[in-house]
């Protein structure tokens, strides 16, 4: 089969525009804040032992933390009762329309012991940010507390 040569070059102009328009797309964040699961400091501790989660985050409006002293908009429950602990994350960005992104820390003082043995304990966590819209929640490994 025998092309003709202006028909070739049509072709190939055309492709080459059709490819050379195609742009990425910047990656688009959303507004609700999005959470991961770093690391626990430990997952066999003394009922009397800390316990330091890591959470990363991200939020496509920066409206994350609060500067309000009795704010509260980071959530830590533990599996064995229905009453989460409760922190504040200060403000981490003042301008509510850039993205952001980072690390936190979560301290629990002590992981306590309900009963008398050895308790395994799965501790959630979430965020809230000033909207009011709350994230995803995730899950620490299986903490045995003695």
């Amino acid at each position: 089969m025998k092309y003709n040569r202006p028909y070739c070059i049509t072709v190939f102009v055309f492709s080459f525009l059709l490819f050379s328009s195609c742009s990425k797309d910047e990656p688009v964040y959303s507004e609700v804040p999005e959470i991961t699961f770093v690391s626990v400091s430990s997952t066999n501790v003394n009922s009397s032992d800390a316990l330091t989660f890591v959470i990363s985050y991200q939020d496509g409006n920066g409206d994350l933390g609060e500067n309000t002293t009795d704010a509260r908009n980071l959530y830590l429950l533990d599996s064995r009762i229905s009453t989460p602990y409760q922190y504040r994350i200060s403000e981490l960005s003042p301008n509510s329309s850039i993205i952001i992104k980072g690390t936190l820390s979560v301290k629990l003082d002590h992981a306590g012991l309900l009963g008398a043995g050895p308790e395994n304990v799965v501790y959630s966590i979430y965020v809230v940010d000033r909207a009011g819209h709350q994230s995803n929640t995730v899950i620490s490994p299986t903490v045995t507390v003695h």
